[in-house]
């Protein structure tokens, strides 16, 4: 699991969204993206399915999983 508390692209409130990871400013859940990756989606798709959302969001979330995944392996 990718702890998303230092990545400054993404933000979680108890108080919404059950305290859901989402993309800051949206509703999208940060799961969610990785979940349409893993089914084949391409950053390009989020950003069309999930307003609000920027490209720069999605590539800051994918380079800070991959530095994430580093420090863990």
């Amino acid at each position: 699991m990718i702890d998303c508390s230092s990545c400054e692209v993404v933000e979680r409130d108890a108080e919404r969204f059950s305290g859901t990871w989402v993309s800051r400013g949206t509703r999208a859940p940060v799961a969610a993206f990785f979940e349409n990756l893993e089914d084949g989606a391409v950053a390009a798709d989020f950003v069309e399915w999930f307003p609000g959302v920027t490209l720069e969001q999605v590539r800051a979330v994918l380079e800070h999983a991959a530095r994430s995944a580093l420090t863990t392996a």
